[in-house]
């Protein structure tokens, strides 16, 4: 991936401000959901690799709508990042700092965003020349006072608040200046799509995207 790719990618992030987080029970979840997020205007999703067809979904997905920005989610090892990159995710979240990861995927131009919830572990990312980080968990972590606290210190630093987000609270974050979009889990739930209530779904997407605008 090009330096250029990346700065890209961090820009439509920025401008989408809202990235569903799911995890997804099968392939065909995964491509049901990618036509709502269109349709609807939120063009992106971090699918995690919590569950078995998390390879085969991201492949399905950019081969079927190509317009869909995907991300990988919960990628804990080296191999996993193999994994998502050959299947064509375009992001490598990782829920906590690992130098290792971190490392193998800058030296391969893969763009990543590693998890950090301390001045320490956002210090350690900074060290390594990283500029996008995702907060996580970022309710438990302290929410809206921890990140203004830490932007007063880390002036550089951009954040994907994850984890406790919701339609509560989702404008506190989007208001502070350090956050370049946060992560959402509400939008689209495993026990919802297990269910095939698409219905409810579309319209958690469609209220996300009213209130961004």
């Amino acid at each position: 991936m090009s330096g250029q790719r990346i700065v890209e990618i961090e820009a439509q992030l920025t401008n989408l401000q809202l990235v569903p987080v799911v995890s997804l029970p099968s392939v065909d979840a995964g491509l049901r959901l990618a036509e709502i997020l269109i349709r609807c205007g939120l063009p992106v999703a971090e699918i995690t690799f919590r569950t078995p067809c998390a390879a085969d979904a991201i492949t399905a997905m950019r081969k079927e709508f190509d317009e869909l920005l995907v991300l990988a989610g919960t990628v804990l090892t080296i191999d996993q990042v193999n994994i998502a990159h050959d299947v064509g995710a375009e992001c490598i979240v990782i829920p906590g700092f690992d130098e290792g990861v971190v490392e193998y995927c800058l030296t391969r131009n893969i763009m990543v965003c590693p998890g950090a919830a301390t001045p320490t572990e956002v210090l350690q990312c900074l060290n390594m020349g990283l500029q996008k980080v995702k907060f996580f968990p970022a309710e438990v972590a302290g929410g809206v006072g921890m990140l203004k606290a830490m932007a007063a210190v880390f002036s550089d630093i951009k954040f994907m608040p994850t984890g406790g987000i919701s339609p509560n609270n989702l404008g506190n974050y989007l208001a502070l200046d350090s956050v370049f979009c946060c992560g959402g889990s509400w939008l689209a739930p495993e026990a919802l799509m297990k269910e095939g209530n698409w219905r409810e779904i579309d319209a958690r997407v469609s209220s996300a995207v009213a209130s961004l605008k």
